[in-house]
């Protein structure tokens, strides 16, 4: 064409089916001035140029009026609002303008008026209509921080009596929180689901509003269908912590202010009550993330402790795990063993609360992954602590203080004494001590010189059948165990380790695994050969064997051990002679 067609003088646009015999395909625009027939190749290129020019001039349409609408009635405005809504949720156009174009005239809808003394209540009635459009299109920056500003104005305190923010705006949060990928990038998406739960939060019924926010952000489903939702929400959660007391001063003094902040702690406990979100809530707050003035205040600490709680009584490693340091811990405080220490607490606590916790964090990893030497020696700077723990009469710190001393971890005789003076200071750990020095006098029968050099036990072999075998006689001499083809576990580990002179062990297609590794790996360093073939062993249980210095011999066939394991134990143990990687990724 020679001159350009505008939206604007177009007054009917339809298609026809048929032009002549030939079946050719066309469009015909009606102008003021006649009509204009466009020819397509196709029915499909014809109708989406129909939809497109459709689009087009209706959009053109709504922006004119909805973006110069002040002196306009409201009532028009929202209707014209509508319309829009239902033409862009029914177009069959799949554009990125089809999403854009509508969010930014409702944008300019919200951001003209909001100077002027009733923005509150065009803002909520805009927000209500347009809330198919929300729950279906991402909203952009500018129209999250409007959409925020609007959650503020309706959890202020003169408003609460509306009941909480609109219903309105629960879609575009939810789609914040389950799309977003990166707040950093985008501070008013956040701003926006942070200043919606402080509205929940402001009404009568706050924590029943948040709680049931939190189930519906992880949905009916037992696993959240959406994996960036529960990352979202706890950093949400976790930043206005911080922004609220980071500045706090020294000691803190609890004040009406914090009532707006407490809720979003309480989201993190309220997200520990489901089996997927709680790994990834271990998984965040691991090294602490949570600033000292906030861990100072006694309702934060409170509800920190719930979260604590739920993590150290979960069973999997990658959960309670997550006490302990990371690798790239920050200094002040390291770990949440650390932050939680009755000696030096950084957790506003009271005493015997704080004992408990510490002491069922303590237990929660002796009992699964963490039943180790080097644990105990890593802990070894705690021990006043473990010492405070135990006069609780708290079981899990008298075994760790029964173990320090049997597996010598506790060097030094005033340290013996004083962990020998801990236990015998409490009924219960006077029975520890008693425990205790029955079986090292077990112990030192066992590792007596006499007894077989080499044995092999029955097929039909458990875990029980070891332990009862290490029961009786002297074993000091024995230096070959096979346990080949048995029904042994990791937990027949815990008695191995009272043999120092075993050189050879044989553990084929046993269900021996990672955490009987670590044990091995800690107390067995005279150990020359290790048959894994087909066990459960991983990465993690394979390269704790680097601490075997004295290995030449190693079977690894059928097991899941990579190529990087491999190379770590090629690289740390010089004396590896013969070693057996068949049926494995590094094979």
């Amino acid at each position: 064409m020679e001159r350009p067609l505008f939206y604007s003088c177009m007054q009917e646009v339809f298609c026809i089916v048929r032009w002549d015999t030939a079946g050719k395909f066309c469009l015909r625009i009606v102008m003021p001035n006649g009509s204009l027939i466009l020819q397509a190749n196709d029915a499909y290129t014809r109708d989406q140029w129909y939809h497109s020019i459709i689009w087009r001039r209706n959009m053109l349409r709504y922006k004119n009026y909805l973006t110069d609408c002040e002196k306009r009635d409201k009532d028009a405005v929202m209707n014209q609002l509508k319309k829009m809504v239902d033409f862009v949720l029914t177009t069959p156009l799949q554009d990125e303008s089809v999403t854009r174009a509508p969010m930014q005239i409702l944008t300019d809808l919200l951001a003209d008026r909001q100077d002027s003394v009733d923005w509150d209540e065009w803002a909520e009635e805009a927000t209500s209509v347009a809330a198919p459009l929300l729950a279906e299109r991402h909203a952009g920056g500018e129209l999250c921080a409007l959409l925020a500003r609007l959650c503020r104005r309706r959890g202020a305190p003169l408003c609460r009596r509306r009941g909480g923010p609109l219903p309105a705006l629960a879609p575009p949060v939810r789609r914040v929180l389950t799309r977003n990928v990166d707040f950093a990038r985008a501070p008013n998406a956040r701003r926006l689901v942070r200043d919606y739960i402080s509205a929940l939060s402001a009404h009568s019924s706050g924590v029943s509003l948040i709680r049931r926010f939190v189930e519906v952000a992880h949905g009916g489903q037992a696993t959240c269908p959406h994996p960036r939702a529960a990352p979202n929400l706890a950093a949400v959660a976790l930043a206005a912590l911080d922004d609220h007391y980071r500045e706090s001063p020294k000691p803190h003094i609890c004040t009406d202010r914090e009532n707006d902040v407490l809720c979003f702690a309480d989201i993190l406990e309220y997200m520990c009550e489901y089996e997927d979100w709680l790994v990834i809530v271990s998984g965040v707050l691991q090294p602490v993330p949570v600033c000292a003035g906030a861990m100072r205040c006694p309702r934060v600490a409170r509800r920190l402790a719930g979260v604590l709680r739920a993590i150290s009584e979960d069973s999997r490693c990658s959960v309670h795990t997550c006490l302990v340091p990371a690798p790239a811990a920050r200094l002040n405080p390291p770990c949440w063993l650390k932050a939680t220490a009755p000696s030096d607490p950084q957790l506003a606590l009271p005493h015997q609360k704080l004992c408990r916790l510490w002491g069922d964090m303590i237990g929660s990893l002796l009992n699964c992954c963490l039943k180790r030497k080097s644990f105990l020696q890593s802990m070894s700077k705690q021990l006043p602590d473990f010492l405070v723990v135990a006069l609780t009469e708290h079981p899990a710190a008298l075994e760790s203080l029964c173990l320090m001393l049997e597996w010598e971890v506790a060097s030094g005789e005033q340290t013996q004494l004083e962990i020998i003076a801990t236990l015998q200071g409490t009924d219960l750990g006077q029975k520890y001590f008693t425990d205790l020095c029955d079986r090292q006098q077990h112990l030192t029968k066992l590792q007596s010189e006499g007894g077989p050099k080499q044995l092999a036990l029955p097929l039909r072999a458990t875990d029980a059948d070891v332990a009862a075998l290490l029961e009786g006689g002297a074993l000091g001499s024995l230096e070959c165990l096979s346990l080949a083809f048995t029904g042994v576990t990791s937990d027949c580990a815990q008695h191995l380790i009272k043999l120092p002179g075993l050189r050879y062990l044989n553990l084929w297609a046993t269900q021996f695994g990672d955490r009987g590794l670590h044990l091995i790996a800690d107390h067995l360093p005279q150990l020359q050969v290790l048959n894994l073939c087909e066990t459960p062993v991983t990465d993690d249980g394979i390269e704790a064997l680097v601490s075997l210095a004295s290995l030449k011999q190693l079977n690894l066939n059928s097991t899941k051990l990579t190529a990087a394991a491999y190379d770590t134990l090629r690289e740390r143990l010089p004396l590896l002679e013969d070693f057996d990687i068949r049926y494995t990724e590094a094979w």
